[in-house]
């Protein structure tokens, strides 16, 4: 017999402590192994981690085969890792019923178990009696079995395995949005049993997807129905996520040692190589010991001050766990693994060496690794007070498998039995290497051969829709109805896919289906979707946006395919609109905004383009592999007869039809107006003091349409008020948030004078700057009469405005379902009779059916489509309860990105979403929130995909925001507008909504980034926002509001750097920015008083107790505090005295600041003795507030406001100061901190913090 070499010695070494430390613990009949010799319990998590040094042993083995009982070692430890991923699939499989529920529900209560019994794979604990839900224990499931599949293990055995696997790649698709327990099973830090979103459950998820993606799971022998699909965009959506929070773990834990498992081995799911670096020193600069790393800060598990009769902590507790956290040798394993990935032997033997000092020595000399290390009971005080210095003893098991098991793989690869490569089969570790620029292919096909005729007369040649064959082209809600076949078993009762999103990573391919090949164009531009889909423009803007996004996102074999479809309804007045021929020219010519595309047909790329095999459409369960599902088959046969007919719509009356009697005509303008809310004149944006009538003052020089005295009639309306006549008239206006009140001046005489009185005043006080020609009518209001008489006037007119205020009557007083039909002729015989053809014009009646007032609606609204009437579209929307397609997606985007949304007008009507809802309650809950005004809950909907849309591409703009409150920034939006238009804020909040939907995004993105825009007319009154270089354009609008007489040149002249950082603060506090770590340092203040009370929220110093500085629901407490605060620039300055507290405490200069701190006296404090200041310069507040007092001064501060319009009390004059300089806020704050605290030395020399 041969000598064994040296290396099979060492192997056979390894192999007897392989086999004494772990596998001698396995089951021999489900082949789990139980937690401990007295627990039986088997985790999922803590199995997958044991069995992975049996896996990297086999492979050892499999390399020296220098005999044939090495062979045998080798087939047998191979078995052992195929009994074990065996025996969880099992045990995950009895429980396939939850597996179904889970993909509806995503409730903790239908999640798999998180561990089962070892001897049988039952489960051991109720649904609710533990964190069950945690998906990086599923997922690690799933990303080792690819792996071992890969390196040519045969786990799975039949086709039943296989959809369950592919069930279970849907139950953690959305692992981005799903809050769980987490790799330490414990939800929020204070184990209150409250799951959270876990950075490590999210990158585990994303490994997971990549790894299953297009698997055969048998291997090489296995077939198309073997094979794991996977929507490319699901992974991507857990990477932008998990970019998005790390190094932050969850809410709770601002990091978690944990994380190293998901930037290294085993997931590698981070492919930026900075990212990866900046995590792991966070990691090893706050959580790293003697002993290992803590696993997360205020870790209270097995601390000597941990009360084990209780399963939660209190919340003031967590603050005893500081610096006595057990420290875990286990995460030098990690460690040890993630640098010879890298390549770093130094490291590797640093850490090798450091952990060799910490392990344990059995009796017969093996090393064991320990569970964790704890500050002894007696020892406590003294590691309080110098962390790090005292002895620690083992708490826990020894041996801890998942250590061990990760230890014995770091020694095969330091011993050189093990490369690198073979632990990771799919080279997931080469993620983060620099990829090549990727080429964006797209195809442009025109809807029939007019379009193509069109398009070749700029010089662009497309095929069409028929030419492309035996392509097909195909809408993207196709793809994702094939896909919901995907993983359907009857056997095991589970039903395939239940998302109906498919993403531009997904329509980027092409898809084979036996013989034909399809073409799916990208979701966003499926027309029957919403409005957003009518504005051209912002359709273009979308695609740019997508391009860049393949650019950035595309990891599959062959380039990314766009293809699109010119149809007929882009057409403008039967031209193509210029701006899209634009960017076929940009396409053309090889680039667009920085990213390589090329424009060419379908069959040229058929070669270069990645293809997918659509083979799960095969009845495989019915023995026909080769054959279509039946079901699938109908659904292709019909879809292909109408996926490109054009729709007919219910046409609202042509012009060619004239009833034959004109009636008197009657005034219902003005219906829809009245249900506008937002609210933009009052200088603090909508808030309202408490008293029931407050002043407000017009927001800018220009006097208001019914001020002018050259107008017809318009001062009579106000001459019902005589004790202010029309020369200075500011409104009387309730405190209600709802327009009703805001419009019509209230009026303390005649206040029972019927509301339609006013409703018909009101009607000719609203003339909109569009409509030119003011008709004159017959002073009638609606009192008197008829619906009758309305549906004749609806028939007559040809104004859609007008037909829209009738409507929206017609909604108020009869109901959406009211039926119309037969209503409104001059001869009405008996209701039944069929009318002659051109009284069906007004599509009141088509043919003896039934017409509801909501089917005028809709025939309105695609109108107002077409003709680009957009707040007409928003309001027909709003009153149809339309939404938008991906609201709950866009609310999820934000969310998942720890940014929390706030919808309505604060302070009365502001709800916060804090974790995702479904479409429907979203719909409800901002419904509730703006009441009766339907075009602001429409434009929030709206503004809530713009915002996703930006924090997609563009996250940097959402840096140290929060909460973003989408009610502010309709306001803020508005009040730019008025103030770039010159126009009072009814005139601006009228543009606002009449913005289409690509100026809306485009002014939001100014807003966001803080960028200067001017506004420029285009044509039928539609304005458009343009980025100024510089601040010094002038802000004149090509758009004359009022008479340009006198006012114009006025305004002109003034300085344009006056109200420069009133609108800074306003813009900041209305998108919630704070300065850079703001709510740390708020931290360090709170540490040093009793409390902070801001606007009568008092945060109490215990709160640091519970919370570390970095920990996002810190931050959330301090945010909800401040959002008591309602105006935007009052907030601001609240936020520089919480800045200047930060500087007293982080320069030691008191040791502490004494009791609870009123936040606001500081800043009114600072408004004193900016006064003072002024009075003595003779500055420009001389004029308002720091006027020498008199009697009329009194009296005007008691209704409220102040002279200058200065929010809350604070002269104007001071929220328009620069912070710094020796008139700055932050003087005068310095300053009232001085005064107002007790803590501060009155004399003696004190060295001056703010410089």
């Amino acid at each position: 017999m041969r000598s064994r070499s040296n290396s099979g010695v060492r192997l056979d070494y390894y192999q007897r402590i392989v086999h004494r430390l772990i596998l001698a613990h396995q089951e021999p009949v489900t082949g789990l192994f139980p937690a401990s010799n007295v627990n039986s319990h088997a985790w999922i998590r803590d199995n997958v981690y044991c069995i992975l040094a049996v896996w990297g042993l086999s492979m050892a083995y499999k390399k020296i085969a220098d005999q044939d009982e090495d062979r045998a070692k080798c087939y047998e430890l191979e078995q052992s890792c195929v009994k074990l991923m065996r025996g969880l699939l099992m045990a995950m499989m009895n429980q396939k019923d939850k597996v179904e529920k889970f993909k509806m529900t995503q409730s903790p209560y239908d999640s798999l178990h998180a561990k089962y019994s070892s001897k049988n794979g039952l489960p051991v604990v109720g649904d609710n009696e533990w964190g069950h839900l945690q998906i990086d224990a599923v997922s690690l499931y799933l990303l080792i079995l690819a792996q071992m599949t890969a390196s040519g293990l045969q786990i799975v055995f039949s086709l039943d395995e296989v959809s369950f696997i592919q069930n279970l790649v849907f139950y953690i698709e959305s692992a981005y949005s799903i809050p769980d327990y987490g790799i330490w099973e414990r939800g929020d830090k204070t184990n209150h049993g409250e799951p959270e979103l876990n950075a490590s459950s999210i990158g585990m998820a994303k490994a997971a997807l990549e790894a299953m993606n297009e698997l055969d799971l048998f291997g090489a022998r296995g077939g198309p129905a073997s094979v794991i699909h996977v929507l490319a965009d699901e992974a991507h959506k857990c990477q932008a996520v998990l970019q998005s929070m790390l190094p932050r773990e969850s809410n709770s834990k601002e990091l978690d040692s944990g994380l190293l498992c998901v930037i290294g081995f085993p997931a590698f799911a981070v492919d930026d190589a900075q990212l990866i670096h900046n995590t792991k020193d966070a990691i090893l600069s706050r959580l790293q010991g003697k002993y290992g790393c803590k696993r997360f800060l205020r870790d209270g598990y097995r601390t000597p001050k941990e009360d084990p009769s209780r399963l939660y902590y209190e919340r003031w507790e967590l603050r005893m766990f500081e610096n006595i956290e057990c420290e875990w040798p286990l995460f030098y394993c990690y460690l040890i693994l993630f640098h010879a990935f890298q390549n770093d032997k130094r490291s590797v033997e640093e850490y090798a060496s450091r952990l060799e000092k910490i392990m344990v020595r059995s009796e017969d000399g093996i090393l064991l690794v320990p569970e964790s290390y704890a500050v002894p009971q007696d020892l406590v005080g003294f590691e309080y007070q110098k962390p790090g210095s005292q002895v620690r003893e083992v708490v826990g098991r020894c041996p801890f498998l998942w250590g061990q098991s990760l230890f014995i793989l770091g020694r095969l690869l330091q011993e050189g039995f093990l490369a690198v490569g073979e632990l990771d089969p799919l080279n997931r570790r080469l993620g983060a290497q620099k990829k090549p620029d990727v080429v964006v292919q797209v195809v442009i096909i025109a809807e029939d051969n007019e379009i193509r005729d069109k398009l070749a007369e700029h010089d662009l040649h497309v095929q069409t829709i028929a030419e492309v064959a035996p392509i097909e082209v195909q809408p993207a809600r196709v793809l994702s109805h094939l896909y919901t076949y995907l993983g359907r078993n009857r056997k095991l009762g589970l039903s395939g896919r239940k998302s109906r999103d498919v993403g531009i990573l997904s329509t980027s391919k092409l898809y084979s289906l036996k013989d034909r090949i399809f073409a799916f164009t990208p979701q966003f531009a499926d027309l029957s979707r919403f409005y957003i889909a009518s504005d051209n423009e912002l359709m273009i803007d979308i695609l740019k946006g997508e391009i860049n996004f393949l650019k950035s996102a595309w990891d599959l074999l062959g380039r990314p395919l766009v293809t699109l479809v010119l149809k007929r309804i882009h057409l403008d007045q039967d031209k193509i609109p210029l701006a899209m021929i634009q960017t076929m020219r940009k396409l053309k010519s090889g680039y667009i905004n920085g990213t390589r595309v090329m424009l060419g047909s379908l069959k040229d790329f058929l070669n270069t383009s990645a293809i997918t095999d659509l083979s799960f459409l095969g009845s495989t369960e019915d023995g026909y592999p080769d054959r279509l599902h039946p079901d699938v088959q109908t659904y292709l046969d019909e879809h292909l007869l109408r996926s490109f007919s054009n729709r007919s719509t219910m046409s609202l009356r042509g012009g060619q039809l004239r009833p034959r009697t004109l009636r008197r005509r009657m005034s219902c303008k003005g219906a829809i107006k009245k249900t506008r809310s937002i609210n933009v004149d009052s200088d603090n944006l909508g808030m309202e003091g408490p008293s029931p009538l407050t002043e407000r003052r017009l927001s800018s020089i220009v006097p208001p349409p019914w001020l002018q005295a050259n107008k017809q009639s318009h001062v009579s309306v106000f001459a019902t008020t005589p004790e202010e006549g029309p020369a200075n008239s500011p409104l009387h206006l309730g405190n209600e948030l709802s327009i009703r009140e805001n419009i019509y001046p209230v009026d303390p005489q005649h206040h029972s004078r019927s509301a339609i009185d006013r409703r018909s005043e009101f009607v000719r006080q609203q003339e909109m700057p569009k409509i030119l020609i003011q008709r004159h009518r017959a002073e009638t209001n609606f009192a008197d009469t008829e619906v009758e008489e309305l549906i004749a006037m609806l028939r007559e007119t040809e104004n859609l405005e007008e037909q829209g205020d009738i409507l929206q009557y017609l909604v108020d007083t009869q109901g959406l379902d009211f039926n119309t039909a037969g209503l409104g002729f001059k001869n009405k015989s008996d209701d039944n009779a069929t009318p002659n053809a051109n009284n069906a014009a007004a599509g009141m009646l088509e043919e003896g059916r039934v017409v509801t007032v909501r089917d005028l609606l809709k025939g309105l609204y695609e109108k107002a489509c077409q003709q680009k009437l957009w707040g007409l579209v928003r309001h027909t929307a709003g009153m149809l309860g339309k939404r938008v397609e991906d609201l709950a997606k866009a609310v999820t985007d934000l969310l998942v990105r720890q940014k929390q949304v706030t919808v309505g007008m604060p302070p009365n009507n502001e709800h916060t979403i804090t974790a995702p809802l479904p479409e429907v309650e979203l719909r409800q809950l901002i419904h509730d929130a703006y009441g009766d005004d339907e075009s602001t809950a429409m434009l929030t909907q709206e503004l809530m995909v713009y915002l996703a849309m930006f924090i997609r591409t563009e996250p940097q703009l959402f840096h140290e925001m929060l909460r973003l409150r989408v009610g502010l920034i309709i306001q803020v939006m508005a009040k730019e507008l008025s103030r770039t238009l010159n126009c009072d804020g009814e005139a601006a909040s009228e543009h606002l909504l009449n913005l289409s939907p690509f100026e809306m995004k485009n002014l939001l993105y100014h807003i966001l980034s803080g960028k200067e825009f001017a506004v420029s007319s285009v044509a039928r009154g539609n304005l458009s926002i343009v980025s100024c270089k510089s601040s010094r354009v002038s802000k004149k609008s090509q758009i004359g509001l009022g008479d340009p007489e006198g006012e114009d040149a006025l305004i002109a002249t003034i300085d344009d750097r006056q109200g420069q950082w009133l609108r800074r603060r306003r813009l900041d506090g209305a998108l919630n920015r704070v300065p850079r770590d703001f709510y740390s340092r708020v931290w360090t203040v709170l540490e040093k008083c009793q409390g902070l009370a801001i606007e009568g929220r008092v945060l109490q110093q215990s709160l640091t107790q519970e919370m570390t500085p970095g920990e996002l629901k810190f931050a959330l407490e301090v945010e909800t505090a401040l959002n008591q605060i309602p105006q935007p620039e009052y907030r601001q300055l609240v936020v520089e005295a919480l800045m200047v507290l930060t500087l007293v405490t982080e320069h030691n200069m008191v040791p502490t600041l004494g009791g609870i701190i009123y936040v606001e006296h500081l800043v009114h404090k600072a408004n004193q003795l900016f006064l003072e200041d002024q009075r003595k310069v003779q500055g420009d507040a001389t004029l308002c507030c720091a006027k020498i007092k008199d009697g009329k001064e009194q009296q005007q501060a008691a209704s409220g406001m102040l002279l200058c319009g200065g929010a809350a009390y604070i002269c104007q004059h001071l929220y328009d100061s620069a912070p710094s300089g020796s008139y700055g806020t932050m003087t005068y704050m310095s300053r009232a901190v001085a005064l107002v605290l007790d803590c501060v030395p009155k004399h003696g020399e004190m060295e001056c913090a703010i410089s």
